[in-house]
């Protein structure tokens, strides 16, 4: 058996890079490889040709003949130091344990790459001064759509303030949109957010959001699997994807149209058992529509409608139970059946008798008189004479 380099030395740390740079980031004959031989050794062995099958070996051998996947590496490291940011590996103590999770994540009628190729990272790299496992310890993914609508990128902001506030990280993806709107409204709490790119940290993407990505590695954290430099190719979004929903504890979609790639988050997510939110909208709004369908195909897919229903999926089992939906308490929800029989017999206008109220509500004139005298007492009645009369206030609002 081969023998296996031990993790964390430089040379590990050069060989992981390289192969991210060699092959796409989620590639499983590679994350497999690296398993068994380590990642120093598996690299020798797709520079000599061994890779496992055609597609892999062909798309090897064409990076080789741009260059040197080792020296290309050392670049990104210097590169990278230039720019604030640092490698981490899963021999690293701040490597986040969750990701190990899409070992296990296959998604079925998986027929595009981006869908079978799913494997766990062999590297991020990082800018920010928290520990990457620390910022996603209590983290909760917030994804949608970037064109979104009024009404989403204000749920997306409430619902992340809310999650700052109660000392959760919000993860996203650094888009337009729901994306841009849920890490501003952690930043405006003061709380913590992270965002995960589809491309090098020192070029992000979109540039319209350039001086967000600085707000956000000033207190939190920008994260990526593609070294300094890397473009954002659109499969590069989806293999992004995998790692946002495998790092949180759970994801919410706040909007997406029908064809939105924020599905794709919240299908991963259910295809490894996080929690999978979902932000109800308009019947009328394209998009609302890949939410509402999302809620119809997966049984396991929760409704979700405030940051006291997200608590209570992601946090502590009994701990974190949202209150129940309730509107504002009336002096009316205190009466039992009897005194509301009463106050229901008595008619709009005029002075009725208490053998008339009685006969009226069709319970005992001792019992009538009981009542009314509770229902003078929460001034629903006033007593006039030998009977009594509603109140004014109360005549047409019953």
């Amino acid at each position: 058996m081969t023998d296996v380099r031990p993790a964390g030395t430089e040379a590990d740390r050069l060989a992981r890079v390289a192969l991210t740079w060699l092959t796409e980031p989620g590639t499983r004959s590679v994350f497999h490889l690296v398993q068994r031989h380590g990642a120093v050794d598996a690299l020798a062995l797709l520079r000599d040709g061994g890779a496992p099958d055609e597609s892999l070996r062909e798309a090897v051998a064409t990076r080789l003949a741009a260059g040197d996947p080792l020296a290309t590496a050392a670049e990104a490291l210097e590169r990278a130091d230039r720019h604030g940011a640092r490698l981490v590996t899963p021999a690293d103590e701040e490597w986040p344990a969750p990701v190990d999770g899409l070992r296990r994540l296959v998604l079925p009628d998986a027929t595009r790459k981006v869908d079978r190729e799913t494997a766990p990272p062999l590297c991020f790299w990082v800018r920010g001064g928290w520990p990457l496992a620390e910022a996603l310890d209590r983290s909760v993914a917030v994804v949608g759509a970037r064109a979104a609508t009024g009404y989403g990128l204000h749920v997306s902001t409430e619902l992340a303030y809310g999650l700052a506030e109660r000392g959760w990280t919000v993860v996203s993806g650094g888009a337009f949109g729901i994306d841009a709107a849920a890490h501003r409204g952690a930043l405006n709490a003061g709380g913590l957010t992270v965002a995960v790119l589809a491309c090098g940290l020192d070029r992000p993407y979109p540039m319209g959001n350039a001086a967000l990505f600085d707000r956000i590695a000033d207190t939190g954290l920008l994260v990526s699997e593609w070294m300094p430099g890397a473009e954002p190719f659109r499969p590069r979004f989806l293999i992004r994807n995998r790692v946002i929903a495998a790092a949180t504890r759970g994801s919410v979609l706040v909007e997406a149209s029908a064809r939105s790639g924020a599905t794709q988050t919240m299908r991963r997510a259910l295809a490894i058992a996080r929690r999978a939110m979902v932000v109800p909208g308009p019947v009328t709004s394209a998009m609302s529509v890949g939410a509402h369908e999302l809620l119809r195909e997966y049984p396991h897919a929760r409704l979700v409608a405030s940051v006291a229903h997200v608590l209570e999926e992601v946090g502590r089992i009994g701990g974190d139970l949202a209150p129940p939906a309730r509107g504002p308490e009336r002096a009316r929800d205190r009466l039992d059946d009897d005194a509301t029989t009463v106050l229901e017999s008595l008619p709009r206008r005029g002075v009725t008798g208490v053998d008339d109220i009685a006969a009226r509500s069709g319970v005992a004139v001792r019992t009538a008189l009981r009542k009314l005298a509770l229902l003078e007492e929460l001034g629903f009645v006033v007593r006039r004479g030998n009977g009594y009369a509603l109140l004014t206030r109360l005549g047409s609002g019953r």
